[in-house]
């Protein structure tokens, strides 16, 4: 790839905390690639809509309301109706460790849960990012 890795960092739903969604922006700028960063509250379908028009290469869901069974499926469900399927699609946040196989079957690649280390997540995404 010739080009920065380029990342939307997104809060679906309704909760107002994005402390940990700013870390991870900022980390993984540092570790050299383009960041786009939602803002608080946004559906399934603007996130969706963000990816395509930004022609991102990872999708970057935080979390901490409770409704990411809901909210990150459904986002996987819309870029697939959209037709992309080379979008990493990773999450993160307050994540009660039953949910996760749930998640990764419904097309979540990984979820980091707190705690996570910046640099795994970058490690994650540089290792996983299907090329375009």
């Amino acid at each position: 790839m010739n080009r920065p890795i380029r990342v939307l960092v997104a809060k679906p739903g309704l909760d107002g905390h994005d402390r940990g969604a700013k870390v991870i922006a900022r980390a993984l700028r540092d570790a050299g690639m383009e960041v786009i960063y939602t803002g608080l509250r946004q559906t399934p379908k603007q996130i969706v809509a963000a990816a395509i028009q930004e022609d991102v290469d990872a999708v970057a869901m935080s979390i901490l309301s409770g409704a990411h069974n809901h909210l990150f499926p459904k986002v996987v469900d819309l870029l697939r109706e959209q037709n992309v399927d080379d979008v990493l699609i990773i999450g993160g946040g307050v994540i009660p460790e039953d949910d996760i196989p749930g998640l990764k079957e419904a097309g979540i690649q990984e979820v980091f849960t707190p705690g996570t280390p910046t640099s795994e997540v970058i490690e994650f995404i540089k290792n996983n990012v299907k090329r375009k």
